[in-house]
């Protein structure tokens, strides 16, 4: 099966994609056309998934730099991200018949997921839309159902290469963040599900020149997701989420809506 997404999100406050950068109180705002695909993968008879997702950002708004005020309007491409996930225990391959039997019990996955630096990006600005690096994110998790409730918990670690041309021809190295997640799903038979969602991450500490700056990151977020089909090959999502602590006041807002096209796998 193949999914196809389309959607619009929005932020204010700090740089979603670099929460790290010398900047403070900032206020810019960011507007996202976002698209993605997806397909379901049969790996050795365990349940798998590719994804990509190539968002356009559109960025504005001032911040401060060395205690200057400094104002930035970019638009580009964002660094595209690419995944492979698999379902190690609990949701093997199965076809779309089979599917509509299957209950989920208890399921262990695992993912990895890697960001190219495809965005654009200026060197002498230090806010851009692109991170001129490489990360890569491996992620396990666990997912469990009972009745039209479902529990899931999420860790990975995201490691960044090395942005050897920083504001000014700088070399910045940033340590690997690593995160917990957690959501709480309901489900009902209409195909309508909701979560409450909570993130908390730490580390990323950086380093330009040699220089170990003070930005070690320990941030929660907090945040929700709405998703409704509109008949059997569409379906749409609401979503959205805030910071609620932030070591360095890095906390942004965001909000979003996705719609969903499905098609194969005899659908």
């Amino acid at each position: 099966m193949n999914f196809l997404i389309t959607g619009y999100a929005y932020t204010e406050g700090a740089v979603p994609f670099d929460a790290s950068l010398p900047v403070e109180n900032a206020r810019l705002r960011t507007s996202s056309l976002v698209l993605a695909y997806a397909r379901v993968l049969d790996l050795w008879g365990k349940s798998g998934k590719f994804d990509a997702i190539v968002p356009y950002t559109s960025l504005s708004g001032t911040a401060e730099l060395a205690g200057q005020p400094v104002d930035r309007e970019a638009n580009g491409l964002a660094d595209a991200r690419f995944r492979l996930s698999v379902n190690l225990y609990g949701a093997p391959a199965l076809t779309l018949q089979e599917f509509r039997n299957y209950e989920q019990d208890l399921i262990v996955g695992a993912s990895l997921q890697v960001s190219v630096p495809w965005g654009q990006y200026d060197s002498s600005r230090v806010v851009n839309i692109g991170t001129n690096r490489w990360s890569f994110k491996p992620e396990v998790g666990i997912s469990q159902a009972a009745g039209p409730w479902t529990v899931e918990f999420q860790a990975a670690g995201t490691f960044f290469a090395d942005n050897k041309d920083f504001f000014g021809g700088s070399t910045r190295s940033q340590d690997p963040i690593y995160s917990l997640q957690g959501h709480v799903i309901y489900g009902s038979r209409s195909g309508i599900w909701g979560s409450l969602d909570a993130t908390y991450f730490t580390g990323g500490r950086t380093t330009v020149n040699g220089v170990t700056k003070d930005d070690l990151q320990q941030n929660w977020r907090l945040g929700g997701t709405l998703a409704f089909p509109v008949d059997v090959r569409n379906s749409v999502k609401l979503y959205g989420s805030s910071g609620v602590s932030a070591r360095t006041g890095n906390n942004y807002d965001l909000i979003g809506i996705a719609w969903q096209y499905r098609w194969g796998a005899g659908l």
